[in-house]
């Protein structure tokens, strides 16, 4: 059973060297992208903070709960279109999601740069 149990251990272990797990830049990378979410749920929080009502305090607990940047992407068109006309924050709000979203996602085939009313498509 002991001989069982390490046998799968080192398979698995030369599976992870295999692949690159475990090697100092594939941490680096890992740390990166988790920095990356951090920045990027701490925007959607100031963001969320700022809307009033049950709306907010729902958008405010999903995006707490957040745990992967898609599920944040998830939550952009209700967040923004949630987001006060009025309020002195919502512009600066509007373009640091932008910002976040672009920078997460680069290739998002439906961009998230804010376009000026009036234009063609």
């Amino acid at each position: 059973m002991k001989q069982q149990m390490q046998a799968h251990a080192l398979r698995d272990t030369a599976n992870a060297i295999a692949q690159g797990f475990g090697l100092p830049a594939d941490r680096m990378a890992h740390m990166a992208a988790r920095r990356a979410f951090v920045e990027m749920k701490q925007v959607f929080m100031r963001a969320a903070a700022d809307v009033q009502g049950s709306l907010g305090d729902k958008l405010q607990q999903r995006v707490r709960a957040a745990n992967q940047p898609v599920e944040l992407w998830r939550l952009r068109a209700v967040l923004l279109a949630s987001l006060p006309a009025g309020h002195e924050r919502a512009l600066v709000h509007r373009i640091e999601l932008h910002r976040q979203l672009d920078s997460l996602f680069p290739f998002n085939a439906c961009a998230t740069v804010p376009m000026a009313l009036g234009t063609g498509f």
